[in-house]
């Protein structure tokens, strides 16, 4: 059974970093494209950035050059690094796996100004 858990959302000032974390079981994450998504109230569901199994990654561009997706394989755990942080940032972050096969419940991140 593949499961996903998100930790590691909060409150934050604008400014401010967060690390999500997303911690695999049942899935390698290292064998596998892994995403974190984000969704604002009233908006849709967006693609933040992904790892791709190569090391690859890419990310949308509102937070290129602020974010960081990386993982650790011995860990089987994949983190977003999210710096200089705006409330337009503010979401529930989720992680996925395999092209959305599987979905983490999703961690809260307020970024007030």
């Amino acid at each position: 059974q593949v499961q996903l858990v998100e930790s590691g959302g909060g409150l934050v000032q604008a400014g401010g970093s967060l690390r999500l974390s997303c911690a695999a079981s049942g899935i390698v994450v290292s064998l596998n494209s892994m995403t974190w998504y984000r969704q604002a109230p009233g908006n849709s569901r967006e693609l933040v950035a992904v790892i791709t199994s190569d090391g690859s990654t890419k990310y949308e561009d509102s937070v290129k050059g602020r974010f960081t997706i990386s993982r650790d394989d011995a860990k089987n755990v994949v983190y977003l690094q999210m710096n200089s942080l705006k409330p337009e940032d503010t979401a529930v972050y989720s992680c996925a796996a395999r092209g959305g096969s599987y979905w983490g419940q999703g961690t809260q991140v307020t970024v007030s100004s």
